[in-house]
């Protein structure tokens, strides 16, 4: 195994790492509010959609940022941005 195959293949093991962990996380928010405003019983309904438009605006937020570097350190390392295409 190349030094460069070895990289490439830590920097996936990390990014599947951090994609569970912010996929539970996106989960754990979600339903801590919807618990909460379940207690409140007024409007509930309107509240819980807007709160879930934010953490999936957050998350996919996360997930550009995730793309960048990527794209990034692709660039870096072999000169394209998506390698094996010219």
């Amino acid at each position: 195994m190349s030094p460069l195959s070895g990289f490439l293949a830590v920097i996936v093991f990390f990014t599947a790492i951090l994609v569970a962990y912010l996929t539970k996380q996106f989960q754990n928010e979600n339903s801590n509010y919807s618990s909460f405003n379940q207690m409140k019983k007024t409007n509930t309904k309107v509240k819980t959609i807007e709160k879930e438009k934010v953490v999936a605006e957050t998350l996919n937020g996360r997930f550009a940022m995730l793309g960048l570097i990527a794209a990034m350190g692709a660039y870096l390392t072999t000169g394209q941005i998506i390698p094996g295409f010219v």
